[in-house]
């Protein structure tokens, strides 16, 4: 097996799905910025996963333009290149340095689906019949596509094309993560040792609470975009779900989802003093006795943490979008470097089973 990196290398992958949203940073997308500052990173958008979904997005589109004449259905092609020309954006615009990161599309890299077939020759239907997504799917009897039934080993494809020693993942895709060391394993042991055994990094902040209280999702369609502003962002924030509790009696902080929101953007300082609120409303909205201080407040609050958090990554994100070709060459210049590392995979892993070099 090659020799262990000096610095750790870090994988990780964005599906472009949609808008990301402020659940997708606090839950992926900040620890993936901060990454990579300790170790060798990359990081893909990946538009082959994407298409496992590609179409039922399309025909969402088709079923609200068919109720709203005001909205227009995007083709399917559309709506992956708007949805990965966004990641890029939103990724950069929030701190990605191409100069630490390796960041490119899933689909500049071939290598992925070669290892893919490879991997797939050492993996038993077994393991991927427990894979979450596909159980999910067909216990709700949906039928299930090949992609979705080989998701598993794609992203494990995704991993192991760049031999990653870390993958920082969320509690829920920790199974993937199990899965691609079982395929690193079952390969090495027929081979011979190619692939090191990646490790996770499970993200430590909690579950981010969408507007109605329930987990942060596009599919509950309860999010907050992390670049929207106006009177869309208003409109989302002062539209989070409260109880009826009376503006003057005492409420329950840790009870509320723009209290639990809140603190994701303020200091501790600043949160218990919103705290006391709750608990003390007539010490009043400007904490000096005056009008009761209700739900209302706090989501105001909240709208300016967020509209200050995100200032500076939404003027930058306006820059890029001024300069696509700037984000392009990002792009490209990610997928070289991931080739260059792609092809030393596929050159060991090629030796290994018998196969000569790919003739360059």
């Amino acid at each position: 097996m090659p020799a262990p990196q000096s610095r750790p290398r870090i994988l990780s992958g964005v599906q472009p799905s949609g808008k990301l949203h402020i659940g997708n940073y606090f839950g992926a997308i900040k620890q993936h910025i901060a990454l990579q500052d300790e170790g060798e990173a990359f990081y893909f958008i990946a538009d082959y996963h994407a298409l496992t979904s590609l179409r039922g997005a399309e025909d969402a589109e088709a079923g609200a333009a068919a109720k709203n004449k005001s909205l227009t259905a995007r083709p399917a092609r559309e709506i992956l290149r708007d949805n990965v020309r966004d990641v890029a954006l939103d990724y950069l615009a929030l701190g990605l340095d191409p100069a630490k990161a390796t960041f490119y599309r899933q689909s500049d890299v071939p290598e992925v689906c070669e290892l893919a077939w490879f991997l797939s020759t050492v993996t038993g239907m077994g393991l991927l019949e427990r894979a979450h997504s596909y159980k999910d799917k067909v216990e709700r009897g949906i039928a299930a596509g090949v992609g979705l039934f080989t998701y598993p080993v794609l992203m494990a494809a995704d991993i192991l094309i760049v031999r990653s020693h870390l993958v920082p993942v969320g509690k829920d895709q920790v199974q993937h993560l199990e899965m691609t060391r079982d395929m690193a394993g079952y390969f090495n042991q027929a081979y011979g040792e190619v692939f090191p055994v990646p490790k996770e990094r499970l993200g430590e902040a909690a579950v981010v609470p969408g507007t109605d209280g329930q987990k942060m999702s596009k599919s509950y369609g309860n999010t907050i975009d992390i670049f929207a502003e106006g009177k869309a962002l208003k409109s989302a924030v002062m539209g989070i779900k409260t109880d009826s509790t009376p503006v003057d009696e005492p409420k329950h902080p840790d009870a509320c989802n723009a209290f639990a929101l809140y603190r994701l953007f303020a200091d501790g300082r600043e949160v218990e003093e919103m705290a006391d609120l709750y608990r003390e409303p007539m010490r009043g909205a400007d904490g000096r006795g005056g009008r009761p201080f209700g739900y209302g407040d706090a989501k105001q609050l909240l709208l300016a943490k967020i509209e200050a958090y995100f200032a500076d990554a939404r003027e930058r994100r306006k820059e890029l979008v001024r300069n696509p070709a700037l984000v392009e060459e990002v792009l490209q210049a990610g997928a070289k470097r991931a080739r260059e590392v792609a092809r030393v995979t596929m050159q060991l892993v090629r030796r290994a089973v018998g196969m000569t070099d790919r003739p360059t």
